[in-house]
């Protein structure tokens, strides 16, 4: 099964709970007509949800044999994650990113002690790499501990808005929206759980909407934690169980969003960290019911794209106090 049990989750949530706090739930008025609850992943290390399920991936592996290094290959957010795992742990760590990554992601691995190699090919280099006895390749896509991590967001949004009709979750390996529609679908089955992805980073998508596993042959855009273009067969069947739908979102879409969220909110996102609210503010009037909450899951924005939408080159400093909180 690649989701996890509510025993999973709550044994992850039991771990995580001496290393992190429970992040906020914020109502904001004036991003639609009716107030939305902004779920704030942005609070945790590296200013990003992917934490959760590296720290207990890595936790849990420990637990079970010796591990002299930890590898990833990532856009940037997970490999910042598992760098500082493994900081806490106390494993060395080599990230595989892609060339060019996002200079916020890259500053942030490099700052936290862990080896970069950059390289065309990322994934199959991390795998070639880590096949080697006492590395532990953490894989994000893959890995069977991270949706009890991720499942974690699940559980603290269903106790902080027990009422709550309606969440949405960005869709880039899976990972994040299987934990959290694992624990809230095995608690709240009425609960309506919608994935986002980006138009131009359609896979899982397609692949929910087919029923079976479809590769993208490309994945380009500016939100580069949602830029799967690679699909795993066991996921889609298991976003197709538990998933209600899955909506697609523009880059416009997406900037505007971040726009809004800063506007209104005085939350700075990344493109993949705003996805949801662009999905909620395209959606939720026709199509979903109210309390709606969209999970905001990385503020490692660049500067780039912090231009493309429309903010102050000082607004830097914003993404810089909130990834300064640990």
């Amino acid at each position: 099964m690649a989701y996890p049990t509510l025993s999973r989750i709550h044994d992850a949530e039991s771990l995580l709970a001496s290393h992190l706090p429970v992040t906020s739930l914020i109502p904001v008025a004036g991003l639609a007509p009716s107030v939305v609850h902004l779920k704030l992943e942005i609070e945790l290390p590296t200013g990003s949800f992917k934490f959760r399920g590296a720290l207990y991936a890595l936790a849990t592996w420990l637990r079970a044999e010796a591990v002299a290094e930890v590898t990833a290959s990532s856009t940037g957010n997970h490999g910042a994650a598992v760098a500082w795992a493994a900081r806490v742990l106390g494993v060395p760590a080599t990230i595989f990113l892609p060339k060019y990554p996002n200079p916020v992601k890259r500053r942030w691995i490099f700052e936290l002690g862990a080896r970069i190699v950059e390289t065309g090919a990322p994934d199959l280099t991390a795998a070639a790499y880590s096949n080697r006895a006492g590395v532990y390749f953490l894989n994000d896509a893959t890995d069977p501990h991270i949706p009890a991590a991720t499942g974690t967001i699940g559980l603290e949004i269903l106790s902080q808005l027990p009422n709550v009709a309606s969440i949405f979750v960005p869709i880039g390996d899976t990972a994040l929206i299987r934990g959290v529609a694992a624990a809230v679908k095995q608690s709240n089955p009425a609960v309506r759980v919608m994935g986002v992805q980006a138009e131009r980073a359609p896979s899982y998508y397609l692949s929910w909407k087919a029923g079976r596993s479809i590769i993208t042959e490309t994945c380009d855009t500016c939100a580069d934690g949602l830029a799967t273009r690679v699909t795993q067969p066991e996921n889609v069947s298991a976003i197709r169980e538990l998933v209600d739908d899955v909506v697609l979102v523009s880059e416009e879409e997406m900037l505007q969003a971040i726009r809004l969220l800063y506007e209104h909110a005085h939350v700075l996102a990344e493109p993949a960290g705003a996805a949801a609210t662009a999905a909620f503010l395209k959606y939720s009037s026709s199509r979903d019911a109210n309390p709606a909450v969209v999970l905001v899951t990385g503020c490692n924005i660049s500067d780039a794209v912090r231009l493309r939408a429309g903010l102050a080159p000082e607004i830097g400093e914003i993404a810089d106090a909130q990834r300064s909180l640990f």
